[in-house]
């Protein structure tokens, strides 16, 4: 799981970053970013209930996208701090190999620091 300092602690940072953030959506899954002055990244993963009505269901895709974000975060040196917002809006993600997330989270990141 991804260290309690890198997560958002409250709903007002998610929602300043939805009002100011920019968009980068993929088939499965967006990104919501937008720059921090914390000096250091952070990141929410949010599940809609109509991915699936079971929150087991959706705290697992929530671990498994945290744990994503943790292995391609201790490999990679990020330049300017940010904060992320991934939504998943595809049941497929409770499925999906590993692999094939962290391809697509390392993706998402990869655009967003262009």
């Amino acid at each position: 799981m991804l260290s309690r300092r890198y997560r958002f602690h409250s709903r007002g940072g998610v929602k300043y970053v939805y009002a100011h953030g920019k968009t980068i959506r993929h088939a499965k899954i967006s990104l919501v970013h937008c720059p921090n002055t914390r000096g250091f990244q952070r990141f929410a993963v949010v599940v809609s209930k109509k991915v699936d009505k079971r929150a087991v269901v959706r705290n697992r895709i929530r671990r498994r996208v945290y744990e994503a974000i943790r292995l391609y975060k201790a490999e990679q040196a990020f330049r300017v701090p940010k904060d992320m917002v991934f939504i998943i809006y595809s049941k497929d993600f409770f499925d999906c190999p590993f692999q094939k997330i962290q391809s697509q989270i390392a993706s998402l990141i990869r655009e967003s620091m262009i």
